[in-house]
């Protein structure tokens, strides 16, 4: 998989990122759910599955089109 660096939010020692792969999905580093009644609420994702959160702000880095083979941005 290839990825191409979209943007990061770093405030203090945290720096959430965003990428964009070239199978047209996107990776998110975030901060690790750990809220019981948020985790609750996000118990039923399969094992090969996981949340991360991330600062609204990350969003602005999404691409207005697409990125290396990215198709899902011009569909936004």
């Amino acid at each position: 998989m290839k990825l191409t660096f979209l943007g990061k939010e770093t405030t203090g020692d945290q720096s959430p990122t965003l990428f964009a792969t070239d199978r047209d999905t996107y990776v998110v580093q975030g901060w690790k759910i750990t809220d019981p009644e948020a985790l609750e609420a996000l118990k039923d994702v399969p094992d090969h599955e996981t949340y991360v959160e991330i600062p609204a702000a990350l969003m602005q880095h999404l691409p207005k089109e697409p990125v290396d083979g990215d198709r899902t941005a011009a569909h936004r």
